[in-house]
């Protein structure tokens, strides 16, 4: 598979891109400063491009199998770039004829019970809130595109670089906790999640939770 990972100079991107590459899949890495000097790999292309940017993006979708996005916006940046992001590259991947998108969404928008989103609980920190609402509003978008096999990959409440240990488990909207009641996932196990999902997809039209 010919991969296009979108943010592949993050934490999250490039543990992806590493996990694609393991399985020898080729991967064209987009990042705005064009490197991603970590990964050394003959299948592995680093590109320069504007996630916001609908030419830009269609012209490196091109001739490729399928997109994953671990965009996000920066410190400095405001949360709602979010939802420009996904409108672009929705727009774009539709011009370049590939209908598969894994898109690295948030847990704010996973259901804690019936009724009930994590975001919206007594105990989400209260600087977390705005990211978490444009995810929401990201996904919102997503959802009306019902002509992509889009998958919404959401991780754990805690999500941080750890341990590759190979299992997860995912659920269809609900936020993934263990019998503690702990919502967590490394970034190296939250990436063999979202490849797992790019070859055998389980999530089609689906906003999936990821934990242990």
């Amino acid at each position: 598979m010919h991969v296009l990972l979108l943010g592949a100079s993050g934490r999250i991107g490039r543990r992806v891109a590493t996990e694609l590459l393991d399985r020898d899949h080729a991967v064209t890495g987009v990042s705005r400063s064009g490197t991603v000097p970590e990964i050394e790999d003959p299948d592995f292309v680093a590109v320069a491009g504007d996630a916001t940017d609908p030419d830009q993006i269609a012209r490196l979708a091109t001739g490729h199998d399928a997109v994953a996005s671990a965009l996000g916006p920066g410190d400095d940046e405001s949360p709602e770039l979010l939802a420009e992001m996904i409108e672009a590259v929705i727009e774009a991947i539709r011009r370049a004829s590939v209908d598969r998108l894994v898109w690295t969404g948030g847990a704010g928008g996973l259901y804690v019970g019936p009724d009930t989103r994590l975001v919206e609980t007594d105990d989400f920190p209260e600087e977390w809130v705005p990211i978490a609402r444009a995810a929401i509003d990201a996904y919102e978008i997503l959802a009306a595109a019902e002509d992509l096999r889009w998958t919404y990959l959401a991780p754990a409440a805690l999500i941080e670089p750890g341990e590759r240990t190979g299992e997860y488990r995912t659920a269809e909207g609900e936020l993934v906790t263990d019998e503690e009641g702990d919502s967590y996932i490394s970034m190296e196990d939250f990436a063999i999640a979202l490849v797992d999902e790019l070859e055998d997809p389980q999530g089609i039209h689906t906003y999936l939770g990821t934990g242990y």
